[in-house]
């Protein structure tokens, strides 16, 4: 049957009392897939079993992070978080490993399993490095479905929103390149790393794709050639830097130099007069009628310039340099979570609302995840300690209205886990976390190597947000980040929380 709008229901001759039981199956390829489906996970009718056998599964997979906290909401929050993050990318395949592609041609998955809803302008930036961290071999499984994706497009593009057969051609950047350069940055295994990065390659120079042309010719992409200009060349920046590491860590240095200068386009749109990142024409000049505030016709997608000026991830260092040095980029930043926006400059702004924003800080969308955690790099990481609290409390609570936004996949919920384990990943693509302020009192990570990774929080409470010492397996850390390799190797790292900044933490 084919149709829109289709409706069916059947009727059953029962007796008072008396139960139905019906069995369902899907298929990406044909009814016969389906039914082969059906016969080979579920061929009984026992009910109990199956609910049990789904229970035992999830309880799996949750307890790949084993937390405590202090209060029984936060326990909901963490495994809330968890259950969410583990509900996309979804599996895309029959059992006898076969999908349609999108060529809409029958492929057959070959030593992977291939997944689909790919919404990579959310999680790339958490979600993905959460996996590479615990779900390390179904994130291999996650690159080779792009790297198929790619073999099968017509334009020789990796996924930008892939939804079963379909690009949706939903957000903007080149995100794949993300997940791939951050897979190869942790040492995940299990695809072509050489065949990846001419995927990434091929994916970041196709010029017809959405203002490529002049943003690989002129630096920047002009907004009144092609709309959201600041968010485009701010996010193919990022996306460029990324590659830029592959390359180097396979020994490209021709594409690591090529990917290098690209990486720094975000330069050309910054705006010394005012601050802020900022709309240029195609003849060079900067467009007039600027309002920092607003989300409409100032070249940004779901976001205002005082949000994604802060979006250079990959060289925040350059970033403060750019905006006047560390005071003046910790009052920047400051002004950012304390102002008042007024309601006028969101009301019509897709989703973006009122219970996502902190002061201008808007959580519930993604461009500014990061944010926070950029203080470490100003030398006051105890303002990322107390914004990051303020974040977790604010912005996740245990109700059916609990999120401060769309949870895009997962991207919401990776925020959370990594940033209640006291760190997250700022630069996907670098092997490094930043150190933030943990809400668990104890955690343990369990590694697929086998290893553990113990995470406890001493002193832990409400008011005792910030750092007072950390301890990385028994020795004083003295740098506001943590390597990847020194997690994934299993160990332990101690907090020592307190009612009051220690402003020398880090030895500064």
């Amino acid at each position: 049957m084919a149709g829109t709008q289709m409706r069916a229901y059947f009727d059953f001759e029962t007796v008072h009392g008396e139960e139905i039981m019906v069995k369902v199956a899907i298929s990406p390829v044909s009814t016969v897939g389906a039914l082969k489906n059906m016969t080979a996970e579920v061929p009984g009718w026992d009910f109990e079993k199956v609910k049990r056998e789904g229970q035992d599964l999830w309880n799996l997979e949750l307890g790949k992070i084993e937390a405590e906290t202090t209060t029984e909401g936060e326990k909901v929050n963490f495994y809330t978080a968890m259950y969410h993050a583990f509900l996309s990318p979804t599996l895309y395949m029959d059992t006898d490993m076969q999908y349609k592609g999108i060529d809409l041609n029958v492929h057959k998955a070959q030593n992977f399993d291939n997944y689909t809803t790919f919404s990579l302008w959310d999680t790339y930036r958490a979600l993905h490095p959460l996996f590479n961290l615990i779900q390390t071999k179904r994130n291999g499984d996650m690159i080779n479905s792009m790297l198929a994706h790619y073999s099968q497009s017509v334009h020789k593009m990796l996924p930008v929103w892939s939804h079963y057969a379909n690009e949706n051609w939903c957000m903007i950047g080149y995100h794949s390149v993300s997940v791939i350069a951050d897979a190869v940055a942790k040492g995940v295994d299990g695809f072509d790393r050489e065949y990846a990065l001419e995927a990434c390659v091929n994916s970041a120079r196709n010029k017809y794709y959405d203002g490529l042309s002049y943003y690989m010719s002129g630096g920047f992409i002009p907004e009144d050639k092609n709309g959201n200009s600041v968010s485009k060349t701010l996010e193919y920046a990022y996306d460029d830097w990324a590659i830029a590491q592959m390359a180097k860590k396979l020994g490209r240095e021709d594409i690591y130099t090529e990917f290098s200068v690209r990486s720094q386009n975000y330069k050309n749109l910054y705006d010394k007069s005012t601050g802020f990142m900022r709309p240029r024409l195609s003849d060079g000049t900067f467009k007039a009628g600027f309002d920092p505030l607003d989300t409409h016709g100032q070249g940004f997608i779901e976001g205002n310039s005082w949000n994604y000026s802060l979006y250079v991830p990959h060289h925040p260092d350059s970033l403060i340099n750019l905006m006047g040095g560390n005071e003046r980029f910790s009052e920047h930043l400051d002004s950012l979570f304390k102002m008042d926006l007024p309601d006028k400059y969101f009301a019509q702004t897709e989703d973006i609302t009122r219970e996502g924003i902190m002061g201008n800080y808007i959580h519930g969308n993604e461009p500014s995840h990061h944010v926070a955690y950029l203080f470490n790099h100003a030398g006051k990481p105890w303002k990322t300690q107390e914004y990051v609290r303020q974040i977790l409390n604010k912005m996740y609570r245990p109700a059916t209205d609990g999120l401060s936004g769309n949870d895009d996949c997962g991207q919401m919920s990776a925020w959370y886990i990594f940033s209640s384990l006291g760190f997250y990943p700022v630069s996907p693509g670098s092997d490094e976390y930043e150190i933030g302020s943990p809400s668990v009192k104890k955690a343990v990570i369990n590694l697929e190597n086998g290893s553990k990774f113990i995470i406890e929080a001493k002193n832990q409470g409400e008011k005792n947000v910030y750092i007072q010492k950390v301890l990385l397996n028994g020795a004083p850390l003295l740098r506001p980040t943590l390597k990847h390799s020194e997690i994934a190797s299993g160990g332990s790292l101690i907090y020592e929380m307190g009612p009051k900044p220690n402003k020398r933490l880090y030895g500064k």
